[in-house]
């Protein structure tokens, strides 16, 4: 599939250029280049994990290129992504970071260097666009991962329409993914474990994901969705948003973001999912306090497609606090330090706990809680502007299920406008 898609691409970019009216293809591209240097570390803090540790440091780079369109009623272009891995440190009994690629050989080792080339054709009539190729959907019933070296990406096509006034209209299918710790196609599956009780995970695939969905922003402070996904032989599952901001005064408002979710079967598992969630965020001044509520009932947990960030208002750094029957909470703190004259330095700190967890007859419930630290800080201007420097901490702990993890993560990263 990938070479129709690269062929797809490149003929419609060669008979663009070829009419007058490419100027705008040109004078709208934009290019960059990202590098991102990622060391990555998780402490399994019990003597039964069969992998005392993840340990990884690798270096990236992700080359970004988006063309404008040509003129016409019809306008083409092209879209671009270029991405290397390079291992700076890791060992067979270290490795699984989801940072770097596993050797086919060797499967605990990593390999040295992987790479991936990327391309995506686009057709734009009117206030519509439609891509082929290489696609990183951030829709309800999609999200692809971009939290390691490289990001996930999908091989399909996605509509998006903005004909009315206010609403945002997509669909689409995907075929394969290849995961961010990998350079392969393959096709998709779904995510699985004990505690979330789903089966058909494991070795069976798919590849056939459709969505379709649909937002409306009412006003600037009111916008509701709804979003439809299907996994073939996996999943059907239906997605209502509302997301309100309420203006209380000078630099003071109270955001509510409300997330309902329904997953039934199809074929090959036995998915059976009601999510609920809330958060409500209060902001002032540099300030940010908010409070998450999240609920899962039905026979499973909470399905979605395996690698990708799910929809949930309670997931967070390591967890997503959507197992079976699963019940939990949410405080969160973050502050701007641009309103004491810091800009580009942000911190957030959250704490998570959750309860209830079925895990069979004759088990007692699951139960764990997750606390997470982020510091980061962008350089503004200078020698060094648009370098960045993060650090990501996390502690996790469960009762009767799962790891007890300590990890933290420190990303240095640097983009370089190219265009």
């Amino acid at each position: 599939m990938k070479k129709t898609l690269l062929a797809v691409a490149v003929s419609t970019g060669v008979l663009s250029l070829s009419q007058p009216a490419s100027a705008e293809f040109f004078a709208d591209s934009k290019a960059g280049l990202e590098a991102r240097n990622f060391y990555f570390n998780r402490d399994f803090r019990q003597d039964s994990a069969s992998q005392s540790k993840q340990e990884e440091w690798a270096q990236g780079f992700l080359l970004r290129y988006e063309s404008g369109f040509t003129e016409g009623t019809v306008g083409v272009g092209i879209d671009a992504i270029g991405m290397l891995g390079l291992k700076l440190d890791s060992s067979a009994d270290r490795s699984g970071s989801g940072l770097l690629k596993r050797d086919k050989e060797a499967p605990r080792a990593a390999q040295d260097e992987y790479g991936e080339m990327g391309l995506t054709a686009k057709l734009r009539a009117s206030n519509s666009v439609l891509k082929l190729g290489t696609l990183q959907p951030k829709l309800p019933t999609v999200q692809a991962n971009d939290s390691r070296l490289q990001p996930q990406t999908f091989q399909g096509g996605h509509l998006n329409s903005l004909e009315i006034d206010g609403l945002t209209f997509d669909a689409g299918q995907l075929k394969q993914v290849s995961q961010r710790d990998s350079s392969d196609s393959e096709d998709l599956s779904i995510t699985s474990g004990s505690a979330r009780a789903i089966s058909g995970g494991g070795t069976q695939t798919s590849d056939e994901f459709s969505f379709a969905g649909a937002t409306y922003k009412w006003n600037s402070n009111l916008t509701t969705g709804y979003n439809y996904g299907n996994l073939d032989d996996f999943y059907k599952q239906h997605i209502f948003t509302v997301l309100h901001t309420l203006p209380l005064g000078d630099k003071q408002s109270l955001k509510t973001d409300l997330r309902y979710a329904r997953s039934t079967d199809e074929g090959n598992s036995n998915v059976d999912n009601k999510a609920f969630g809330a958060m409500f965020t209060y902001a002032f001044g540099g300030h940010a306090l908010g409070v998450g509520y999240q609920s899962m009932s039905g026979d499973t947990g909470y399905a979605y497609i395996n690698g990708t960030d799910p929809f949930l208002v309670n997931y967070v750094q390591i967890g997503d606090f959507a197992n079976k029957d699963e019940t939990s909470w949410q405080a969160r703190y973050d502050f701007n330090f641009a309103s004491v004259g810091i800009p580009g330095l942000t911190f957030m700190t959250r704490y998570l706990t959750g309860d209830n967890i079925d895990l069979g007859a004759g088990s007692a419930d699951g139960k764990e809680w997750e606390r997470n630290t982020d510091i980061a800080y962008v350089f503004q201007d200078g020698a060094l502007k648009n370098l960045g420097v993060k650090w990501r901490n996390a502690t996790l702990r469960s009762t009767n299920f799962g790891n007890d993890v300590d990890e933290n993560r420190l990303i240095v990263s640097y983009t370089l406008p190219l265009l």
